[in-house]
């Protein structure tokens, strides 16, 4: 699953828009949580306990006001990195599935870049593009494998100040049905670094177009809004 390569081609504006539609349906309603009134726990206005307005639970019709996508932003900005010796802009499936993936949604691809399989390289890359100001995501495909190029993980992670990895495992569970019990070998991961939501995805196109469509781009537009919040906001 490692896209392994070196290109000294930088930064573009991408145009692609098209998309490819996954099924969602994997691994959803595989749980059913529900609270029963025959519980023993209920929440009664006698009860001294109390919901904070940050929950991310809403009880319908118990007063509770908040809404728990507030902060989220409508429109992204993303920079889109692939990790590879021998893809340049012109020959990058992987990256184009992930651009279009944010153009389908309405987002902005604001730059692509092709970076070789180099730790000091690729973590320089990732932090200056984190630290533009006029990016919201970042996402880096290629490098997670288990080869010793591979080090996409290691150069990202260290630059996380918050790790997500709810991402890496639920990539894992939506790959499975594809590529079977070989899902061990890839390190798909993901974090905040500098307030900026980064993932990183493996090198090939399915796999690039799946994690963008079916997790990143959802769920890009709350995480943005999340990590950017004012520390002074409940």
């Amino acid at each position: 699953m490692a896209d392994h390569g070196h290109s000294s081609d930088s930064g573009s504006h991408s145009s692609d828009s098209g998309s490819h539609n996954h099924g969602s349906g994997e691994g959803d309603g595989d749980e059913n949580h529900g609270h029963s009134s025959d519980e023993n726990h209920s929440h009664s206005s006698d009860e001294n306990h109390s919901h904070s307005s940050d929950g991310d639970h809403d009880h319908g019709g118990h007063g509770h006001a908040h809404d728990h996508h507030a902060h989220d932003v409508k429109s992204l900005a993303a920079a889109v990195v692939t990790v590879s010796t021998s893809r340049t802009l012109d020959d990058d499936p992987a990256g184009d599935a992930i651009s279009a993936a944010f153009d389908s949604a309405g987002h902005e691809v604001a730059v692509r870049e092709v970076v070789g399989d180099d730790f000091d390289s690729l973590q320089s890359v990732v932090d200056r593009l984190a630290g533009r100001g006029d990016v919201d995501v970042v996402v880096t495909t290629g490098g997670t494998g288990v080869t010793p190029d591979d080090v996409t993980i290691e150069a990202v992670s260290g630059l996380f100040g918050k790790e997500l990895p709810g991402f890496g495992e639920l990539f894992r569970r939506r790959s499975e049905d594809e590529i079977g019990t070989r899902v061990v070998g890839t390190r798909a991961t993901a974090g905040i670094v500098q307030g900026v939501p980064t993932f990183c995805l493996p090198g090939s196109e399915n796999a690039a177009r799946l994690g963008s469509e079916e997790l990143i781009v959802p769920e890009a537009p709350h995480l943005t809004g999340l990590a950017t919040r004012p520390d002074h906001e409940e």
